[in-house]
């Protein structure tokens, strides 16, 4: 790892804000692969393709904590099954049923939810300057999925997705907390054992849907799919995510799934032709506040 390298492994907030952006596209991306590949696949070639393309890079570190990674099998079995298997497989199949906003608004609760396991797990508290910046960044993800009209949030169509996907949200707040108990092996080891073991996890769910009759359709656009999650919200996005957390802690992590929907309205601004609007501005001004206020460590 060369000087460039190490720094960015040791910034956070830089990690962090990549994290989300890739985890934005995740979303946008997912939605846009219903119909093109089936969400049980889409999960299942993901962490297929991220496992393959780390193993290179990976296998010396394995080799050197093989021993550690069989005495800590069943923490890693635990962080695959929530971080890898369930929480994935649930977001794709429930973004078959809902939008890509409800998506993002329900990603918005995530903060909460770490904080709520972080409290069960650790006993760790959100201090004063934490609650203000969640409370703040929160206003942020509601001014920008409404369109600057809170009250809209009131005629969202309440429907299975949605449930999907927030019971996704709740086993993604768990594996986040649960991070910090992680063994202390190289982050590459960490990788690959949890890939394959998210992976493997999935095969009967996916034996399910392919003998049902759902195909992968041969297109450039599921193959981009396929090919974007496997990489970014998959291989660089947990990469970054997790050595974030170990930076930082749990809870300090939190308010950084806000920006998920900043980089979902980016993308949509972007690449679909969205006019950008004031709600924009002012909900990504809001979410970076809060983000800032969250940061700091100690009451006066």
């Amino acid at each position: 790892m060369g000087a460039l390298g190490r720094w960015i492994y040791s910034q956070p907030y830089l990690l962090l804000t990549l994290t989300t952006m890739f985890w934005g596209g995740n979303i946008v991306v997912g939605r846009f692969a219903v119909g093109k590949v089936p969400p049980v696949a889409l999960a299942q070639y993901r962490w297929i393709g991220a496992f393959l393309i780390v193993l290179p890079f990976a296998l010396h570190p394995l080799r050197r904590d093989w021993q550690l990674i069989r005495r800590h099998l069943p923490i890693l079995i635990v962080l695959a099954l929530t971080g890898i298997t369930f929480y994935n497989a649930l977001i794709y199949y429930g973004l078959a049923w809902t939008s890509a906003i409800n998506g993002a608004l329900l990603q918005s609760v995530q903060p909460l939810l770490i904080a709520l396991f972080a409290l069960i797990l650790y006993g760790d508290r959100l201090n004063r300057f934490q609650i203000m910046g969640l409370s703040v960044s929160l206003v942020g993800v509601i001014l920008i999925v409404s369109s600057g009209n809170p009250t809209l949030l009131l005629e969202l169509d309440i429907n299975p997705g949605d449930a999907i996907i927030l019971g996704a949200v709740v086993i993604y707040g768990f594996y986040s907390a649960l991070l910090k108990s992680r063994p202390t092996i190289h982050p590459l080891s960490f990788l690959a054992a949890v890939f394959f073991l998210g992976a493997v996890s999935l095969i009967p769910a996916f034996l399910v849907e392919y003998a049902s009759g759902a195909r992968m359709e041969n297109s450039g656009g599921a193959w981009f799919a396929v090919l974007y999650v496997a990489i970014f919200p998959s291989l660089v996005a947990n990469f970054c995510f997790n050595r974030g957390v170990e930076l930082v802690g749990p809870n300090r992590v939190g308010p950084f799934f806000h920006l998920i929907p900043v980089f979902g309205s980016l993308a949509a601004i972007l690449f679909l032709g969205e006019e950008p609007a004031w709600y924009h501005g002012a909900g990504w001004l809001l979410i970076a506040s809060g983000i800032v206020v969250s940061q700091r460590m100690r009451e006066r």
